[in-house]
């Protein structure tokens, strides 16, 4: 067996009491699945930039290994190489040993969170992100003076100040996402009716920052399913489903989200719940694990995740029981793909959406360079790690322009956003569409369906 270079032997016997604390540690016949061969690497972000042994999947487990058996902390170090990962989950898809590495970075983070005093302009900085992003409300009225900004953004002198602020500053300015107030407060139909005879009856998660900035990705995937023959369904009473907070640690929050979601859904009687957002298809098909130790609630979370399934999933299943309901006009296109992290890793959906896309007529799909290596967004890490985002966007975009497309899509909200950041803005534009039009696939698919100039953003 292999170790991290430079490293001991990780059999050694325990030598003290755990670092853990008894809520849900590490699992040790998790740790011990890996035998640190190394195929983790080429798929990992952070080794591919930093080549550092602890910012690899591997070197993480050591260190998750030296904590369990008492050898280290989880502050310093520990918590900096744990930060440092994107939970982009590349390693789980690369490994030949099937190690669960989500799962094992899924049970860290709470650790870091509950046990470890972050700095203060850290631990404000965080919360202050926490105390707007899974709340629709505050978002909403975020978009007033967002609108103000943006408008502001366009005069010469406020670009160049905006262009300058430092770090963690910087990052958040630069990803702030294009903002029409009316469509941030915009509502979807509670019952859309599916056309001509129905095959299904869902119900659509609409998101936080999805539904506020990117309501035009939802009132999209409700058409398309619509027109492929499913009822659809949009609780108003549903709120953010805490993927943002149950990956970054904040274990309490997000599972109490998680409880709300399920009582939400679960009375609707539809045979699955929809999701359009990679993140947040990836932590509610986790419910069932994640409450697995709550006997109020372990049999009803599984019951939740065995519905949820990722829109292209569910338009996928549809094309091959029967063909597309609605007719296609042809969009004549090189269309590159970028398969979210969330969706292609941690869900392993990756066909499906590329099946969708090329039930177009005319459109070309095209698969980027690197294709498993993250674009650097990875939930909030772009704004608490910008250094190491920035230069993930970077080779993400430089990967995309390589293929000469005519129009990138993914299926995340926080890739569409750091995607176009990267590729860059129209000259002019202040709403990071880039040069070619960034979409969610369901958007040209619509767009196909409805025989519509493909939109631009």
């Amino acid at each position: 067996m292999s170790t991290p270079a430079g490293s001991a032997d990780t059999n050694l016997p325990q030598t003290g009491p755990s670092s853990y604390d008894e809520h849900r540690p590490p699992e040790r016949e998790l740790l011990d699945d890996c035998v640190h061969c190394g195929f983790c690497l080429p798929t990992c972000p952070t080794y591919q930039l930093w080549g550092e042994e602890m910012d690899s999947p591997r070197g993480r487990i050591y260190l998750m290994d030296l904590a369990k058996k008492g050898e280290i902390g989880l502050e310093g170090p520990f918590t900096e190489h744990i930060d440092q990962c994107l939970g982009c989950m590349a390693c789980v898809s690369a490994c030949p040993s099937g190690v669960q590495y989500d799962r094992l970075l899924e049970s860290v983070r709470p650790q870091i969170e509950r046990n470890v005093e972050r700095e203060k302009s850290d631990k404000w900085f965080r919360d202050a992100i926490f105390a707007l992003f899974p709340y629709k409300r505050r978002l909403r009225a975020a978009t007033l003076p967002g609108a103000l900004y943006q408008r502001l953004r366009k005069v010469p002198a406020v670009a160049k100040v905006a262009s300058k602020l430092p770090g963690r500053l910087g990052a958040v300015e630069s990803l702030l996402p294009p903002v029409s107030v009316r469509e941030a407060f915009a509502r979807l139909p509670v019952h859309t009716p599916a056309v001509g005879e129905r095959r299904a009856r869902v119900a659509l998660l609409s998101g936080c920052v999805q539904d506020v900035f990117f309501h035009r990705v939802n009132e999209a995937t409700v058409r398309v399913l619509a027109a492929e023959g499913c009822d659809v369904l949009v609780p108003r009473d549903q709120q953010c489903c805490g993927a943002l907070e149950l990956h970054a640690g904040r274990e309490d929050s997000a599972l109490a989200r998680a409880k709300r979601e399920i009582a939400v859904f679960e009375k609707l009687g539809v045979d699955h719940v929809v999701t359009n957002v990679a993140g947040c298809g990836s932590s509610m098909k986790e419910y069932g694990h994640l409450l697995d130790d709550d006997p109020e609630w372990a049999e009803r979370a599984a019951a939740f995740s065995a519905k949820v399934r990722d829109v292209h999933e569910v338009l996928a299943d549809l094309l091959d029981d029967g063909g597309p309901r609605a007719a296609r006009h042809p969009i004549a296109a090189r269309v590159a793909y970028h398969d979210a992290c969330h969706l292609g890793h941690a869900q392993q959906v990756r066909a499906q959406p590329r099946a969708v896309l090329r039930s177009i007529p005319d459109v070309e799909v095209l698969d980027v360079p690197e294709a498993a290596l993250c674009c650097g967004s990875a939930g909030i890490y772009n704004m608490v790690m910008p250094e190491a985002a920035g230069d993930l966007g970077a080779r993400k975009a430089e990967n995309i322009r390589s293929v000469r497309p005519d129009v990138v899509v993914t299926a995340n909200p926080g890739c569409l956003l750091q995607i176009g950041k990267h590729l860059g803005a129209p000259e002019g534009a202040a709403d990071g569409g880039g040069p070619v039009p960034l979409l969610h696939p369901v958007q040209l698919l619509d767009a196909s369906i409805r025989g519509v100039p493909v939109p631009r953003s």
